[in-house]
């Protein structure tokens, strides 16, 4: 009967191996990817495509704000999560004209 030691130096090995393979298979795959590219004088835009999309114009552009609380003079944009001095009040009465 096995020891758990042997089994865990045996679980070992088996890991070595396996880490071994997996490189081995990973060389060969980069290798053959690499042949291709080559065979076909394929180029970055041929594999990963055209142009990458970018964001909207808009993205992380500031909104004016739409409310005011007249007692602190904190604003609102009137996106995202209402603010506690607004909680639960007319939103008309804060609005910036």
């Amino acid at each position: 009967m096995n020891t758990l030691q042997q089994l865990l130096e045996q679980k070992a090995a088996i890991e070595q191996k396996i880490a071994a393979a997996r490189e081995q298979a990973i060389h060969d795959a980069v290798a053959r990817a690499r042949a291709i590219i080559d065979e076909f004088g394929l180029t970055a835009e041929d594999l990963f495509g055209g142009k990458r999309t970018r964001k909207s114009s808009n993205a992380g552009t500031k909104v004016a704000a739409k409310y005011r609380d007249p007692a602190t003079g904190q604003t609102w944009t009137g996106r995202g999560r209402t603010p506690k001095w607004m909680e639960g009040k007319d939103r008309n009465a804060y609005l910036i004209k």
